[in-house]
């Protein structure tokens, strides 16, 4: 890998000496500093006990000239909570690279790859820091534009595997899963009189290798005579259909996908052989004071991994949409629904009204269960905004909700969660660039840990400064043993804490830095629909990010 970055530079300045292109970057790193609290629970691990402090860093550089660009990514991870939030893992090494090629309709693309085919439903590799998601496809990957209505693209490689294994190996960071992966594309872009049709379709097919197929031999059930009760195979094929259509006001995306009989794993973490399906769409339609989207997605068994053997975010082929809508709010954000890739049926439902220049109302209604009518999800949302006065910007709703934290939080046993939220919003305007914001929560509920309160202030002083400090505070806890600070051996819950957040960001130019005393409870954290659960935090938290 040192060797592939290191010809990667002297290509680059190889033809820096015949003509001058155009060099860019960026840069983020993440610092965080563990202080003890095991009133929270923010203990008991490595982080707390010994490192005490951790970090990560991403370096991008990019070099672009003559229709090559070339690219290259440092990652740097030191005493990481990202991969386990609750172990220190260190690694340092190129993260990805790759140089592309344009000519005229054909494009090339070596090394590192980040792409998807039609909404990800079939295929997505790409990379979320915030929850060490780098599934990018390691190969090469071929586009070609047709006409000016017709392009293909197909790829082949391997996915890269996030390892970050801990034992100061550079080379960790840059490993692959063994299948191999080869996908194909066609999209198309057709006016047909007021109609605008946005159409394609894509395949897919993933080989096991020998060890990943023994893997998966060795995990079927067998019968009594100590017989397999299927036999793996070693190719699944993967098939999807899509077409965005407009005319006037009216939007409709629909998508198909299908995948073939393959060893997967069910919740219950059995195997089972089974083909796979996903039906997903989402209509709207917006005039002047109105706005209508519907959203729904069945999901049978489409498990899309490198293998059977990979769990949670890892080895994740693909990316399914989440249908319900993900919330700002602190209290309510903490139960959001993850997509469900075995068995899901969701519809989702938003209405967007505008009487006046001055107030607007959104309301949502949101259903999910399993195929076998399981309760998942529900929330009925309505949230209303004014806007009348110059200096005043006032917004304020609340929200019912039904959560499965059996499902969602892996709590096996646990009871479902109803919910009561309110919230309230007023943003004050001093000047053009000077502004105070304050927000209040107030959640409702007898599950999970109890009733929530949650304040914040926050001063904002375009484009320098932003400052804040808020508190969520259990106000109520629940008394029973369903709460997560259950205390077995007394057989009562401990007095409530408070959960503090003071931060502060500076940005100047294009260099943006912040740094926040945090006491966070354990809980969902959740980016681009992909969510997680993380335990709970105390300590400083510190970011920077640069472009050059």
């Amino acid at each position: 890998m040192k060797k592939i970055a290191l010809l990667l530079f002297l290509s680059c300045g190889s033809i820096y000496s015949f003509a001058q292109g155009t060099f860019s970057g960026d840069l983020m790193m993440n610092l965080n500093f563990f202080q003890r609290d095991s009133s929270i629970k923010a203990s008991g691990n490595p982080l707390y006990n010994n490192y005490l402090s951790g970090s990560e860093g991403w370096l991008d550089l990019r070099y672009n000239i003559k229709g090559f660009t070339f690219f290259v990514r440092a990652d740097a991870f030191n005493n990481s909570n990202l991969k386990n939030p609750t172990q220190a893992n260190t690694a340092f090494g190129i993260g990805a690279w790759s140089v592309s090629k344009e000519m005229k309709d054909l494009t090339i693309n070596v090394g590192y790859i980040y792409d998807q085919i039609g909404s990800g439903i079939l295929f997505r590799a790409y990379e979320d820091r915030g929850l060490l998601i780098d599934n990018a496809l390691v190969g090469i990957s071929l586009k070609y534009k047709l006409t000016n209505n017709i392009s293909v693209k197909g790829f082949t490689g391997q996915q890269k595997e996030n390892n970050l294994s801990g034992n100061n190996n550079p080379l960790t960071i840059s490993q692959k899963y063994a299948p191999v992966i080869r996908a194909f594309e066609g999209d198309g872009d057709f006016n047909v009189g007021k109609v605008h049709l946005v159409p394609g379709v894509g395949v897919l097919n993933r080989t096991l290798d020998a060890a990943s197929y023994t893997t998966t031999s060795a995990a079927v059930p067998r019968d009594a005579n100590g017989n397999g009760l299927f036999t793996p195979v070693y190719n699944m094929y993967a098939f999807t259909a899509f077409n965005t259509l407009t005319v006037g006001n009216f939007s409709w995306y629909a998508e198909g996908s299908y995948k073939t009989q393959e060893a997967i794993a069910t919740p219950a973490d059995s195997i089972v052989n089974k083909p796979g399906n996903v039906e997903y769409t989402t209509i709207g339609y917006a005039q002047k004071g109105i706005a209508i989207n519907l959203t729904g997605k069945r999901t049978d068994a489409y498990v899309m991994r490198t293998s059977y053997g990979e769990k949670l975010l890892d080895g994740m082929l693909n990316w399914q949409p989440i249908v319900a809508r993900l919330r700002t709010q602190r209290l309510i954000s903490r139960y959001s629904p993850a997509s469900q890739d075995y068995s899901e049926m969701a519809g989702n439902a938003d209405v967007l009204l505008s009487p006046s220049e001055y107030v607007n109302y959104e309301l949502t209604y949101c259903h999910i269960n399993t195929l076998d009518n399981v309760q998942l999800y529900r929330e009925g949302y309505a949230q209303a905004e004014y806007l009348k006065w110059e200096k005043w910007r006032l917004m304020g709703g609340g929200q019912y909700l039904v959560y499965n934290t059996s499902v969602y939080l892996q709590h096996p046993g646990a009871p479902m969660l109803y919910a009561e939220t309110g919230f309230a919003e007023a943003t004050y305007k001093f000047t053009s660039n000077k502004s105070l914001r304050f927000e209040a929560e107030y959640m409702n509920t007898k599950q999970d840990y109890g009733s929530w309160i949650f304040a914040l202030i926050e001063y904002n002083l375009a484009p320098k400064w932003s400052i804040s400090a808020s508190d969520m505070y259990n106000i109520v806890p629940n008394k029973n043993s369903d709460n997560p600070n259950y205390d077995v051996t007394t057989g009562k819950v401990p007095n409530p804490s408070h959960y503090y957040n003071i931060y502060t960001a500076y940005t100047k130019g294009p260099n943006r830095f912040s740094i926040a005393y945090v006491k966070q409870v354990d809980g969902i954290n959740c980016s681009g629909g992909v969510c997680r659960y993380e335990p709970a935090f105390s300590g400083v938290k510190a970011t920077i990010t640069s472009s050059f």
